[in-house]
């Protein structure tokens, strides 16, 4: 997984925990969902990353 790619991914899944926790605290049902979903696809990146430097070798 390149450095870049591996960094996008962590950064997605870090700002969507973020989000997801602040809107919980606050009640805010969509922002939470927003943040659920921005840290899911953080997740999937860093998955599709493993995935592709799997297949290389």
């Amino acid at each position: 997984m390149s450095a870049g790619e591996k960094a996008k991914a962590k950064a997605e899944q870090v700002a969507g925990r973020a989000v997801r926790k602040a809107a919980h605290a606050v009640h805010k049902d969509t922002f939470a969902a927003k943040g659920a979903a921005l840290e899911a696809r953080g997740r999937m990146r860093g998955a599709k990353e493993r995935s592709k430097g799997w297949f290389k070798h």
